[in-house]
């Protein structure tokens, strides 16, 4: 890649490390602080866990995806573990997304048992579950699934000082065949597929049950079917962003490294750091209550403390 183009990339990462970091924080602070009682319901907490997911992604993954371009030389288990936190962070947001849609699955399809169910305590158990199941998904390639392998314990001190630290780079360390076989087809394609069928599901009976049900429940199945769609918007954006660079992977599996020109694949990685920037935008757009928590904050940062001290928390209502 030219150094322009090197240039004109690495600033494009800062600038959606940034509104990664600030935006996910905005998303934090209007669903904790900004809406009352939103963290006793299910779909807040998971919203969360994919705002945290995708602040992550500004605050380290981007980072260490400029630096684990051959910038920095590493030892190959460190580059290897760095590596894997991307696909960690990949994988929580993967497992967030999934949540959201189990969540209002159950929501409208088991409406008597669905408080009983979705407690907040189940709730936040299911959060850490997503996070253990992303730590041991997007670790895997430390126990052997990876590309290098370990000097041999008689090797000469020559050989094994020279593997000492080499310019690590993603690809270097992490083996094609488990990008493509296991972390997309199995661990982001499979999820996706579900949660499309969850969403159809779930759009097919609210289109049902509004043609059948009396006006005064039709206000409650709107609003219903409008946060589908905007979580759906959500789903969307993730696969949309993440798919190409996933497509890329499976040309270089298999027709090699001309397959995919260096500006086509930092072109992808773009894209899918960018996918963790444009939710809290989706977020400020679709669901009025973050809306209105994002300008409840916004006033209080720009204006003082004491400028909104009429206002009361966003209701739930």
């Amino acid at each position: 890649m030219a150094q322009w183009s090197w240039i004109a990339y690495t600033a494009l990462e800062v600038l959606i490390a940034v509104a990664c970091c600030l935006g996910n924080v905005l998303v934090v602070c209007a669903v904790c602080v900004g809406i009352r009682d939103s963290l006793r319901e299910p779909t807040f907490c998971f919203l969360v866990s994919l705002a945290a997911a995708d602040f992550l992604v500004g605050m380290a993954a981007v980072p260490l995806a400029v630096l684990l371009d051959g910038w920095v030389s590493l030892t190959p288990d460190l580059c290897l573990l760095l590596s894997c936190v991307i696909l960690v962070l990949t994988q929580a947001s993967v497992l967030s997304l999934l949540a959201i849609a189990v969540d209002r699955y159950l929501r409208l399809h088991t409406p008597l048992r669905y408080k009983s169910l979705a407690t907040q305590k189940r709730t936040w158990l299911a959060v850490s579950v997503c996070w253990i199941l992303s730590c041991l998904l997007g670790f895997i390639p430390l126990f052997g699934w990876h590309n290098y392998s370990p000097p041999a314990s008689n090797s000469t001190n020559s050989s094994a000082s020279s593997s000492m630290s080499r310019p690590c780079t993603f690809l270097s360390v992490i083996s094609l065949p488990f990008m493509v076989y296991f972390n997309f087809l199995g661990c982001v394609m499979a999820p996706l597929l579900v949660m499309m069928l969850l969403y159809a599901r779930i759009f097919w009976s609210l289109q049902g049950r509004l043609k059948e049900s009396y006006p005064q429940v039709q206000a409650s199945l709107l609003r219903e079917k409008r946060l589908a769609c905007s979580l759906a918007l959500v789903l969307f954006l993730f696969a949309s962003c993440w798919i190409p660079l996933h497509l890329m992977n499976c040309l270089l599996l298999i027709h090699g490294p001309q397959a995919v020109t260096q500006g086509t694949l930092y072109t992808g990685i773009l894209l899918s750091h960018a996918n963790s920037a444009i939710n809290p935008v989706v977020y400020a757009y679709r669901i009025p209550k973050i809306r209105q928590a994002y300008s409840q904050i916004c006033r209080r940062f720009f204006m003082g403390p004491n400028c909104c001290h009429g206002d009361k928390h966003v209701s739930n209502q």
